[in-house]
């Protein structure tokens, strides 16, 4: 409201005569421009639910990662390959642990195996073998990791590559479990 002096307000935030006025705006009498205000105790209150919301948050995620750290499934060891099917410095794609979980297995020696997941570590894009370089790369981002460590190299990737345990057996490659690694 706007004051002619210290004892009378003469015009009300909505433009009505202050007769009109309830009694609750003559005794708070607020304009319009301080009525925008967020006042403390709603502030507080915000504050307040948010932090709680944040911490039920955090909470829920920590405890699924402690119910599910995935020390207890055990991977059926899957056979992905003959030893005699892959030449040296080829490569062949194969599915590990799941038929979602798309791999490479790249043979870098007469009875060396190196196998990690295809999806890069930057977007997911499959990345593509080219053992002759001694890389993988990425073509989304151009993006080059190790063929023998699955370190990235070059581009974007920080991450190397989880790392697919492998075994030789009766001639055969088995996929026997997944290593993931952050350094």
């Amino acid at each position: 409201m706007r004051k002619t002096s210290e004892n009378e307000n003469t015009i009300a935030p909505d433009g009505c005569p202050m007769d009109d006025q309830p009694q609750w705006r003559k005794d708070f009498p607020i304009d319009r421009s301080q009525d925008e205000f967020v006042a403390r105790r709603d502030f507080t209150k915000f504050l307040v639910l948010t932090s709680a919301a944040f911490a039920v948050g955090q909470s829920w995620i920590v405890a699924r990662s402690l119910k599910d750290d995935g020390s207890d499934r055990a991977m059926e060891a899957r056979s992905v390959a003959g030893v005699a099917e892959i030449e040296i410095g080829k490569s062949k794609i194969f599915h590990f642990p799941t038929g979602a979980d798309p791999c490479v297995l790249v043979r870098t020696g007469e009875n060396e195996f190196v196998a990690y997941s295809q999806l890069c570590t930057h977007l997911s894009c499959p990345i593509m073998p080219d053992p002759r370089d001694g890389q993988l790369h990425c073509p989304c981002h151009n993006g080059f990791f190790d063929v023998a460590t699955g370190r990235a190299v070059a581009g974007p990737p920080k991450r190397p590559l989880p790392k697919i345990n492998l075994e030789i057996r009766n001639g055969l490659v088995f996929a026997t479990g997944v290593e993931l690694r952050t350094i």
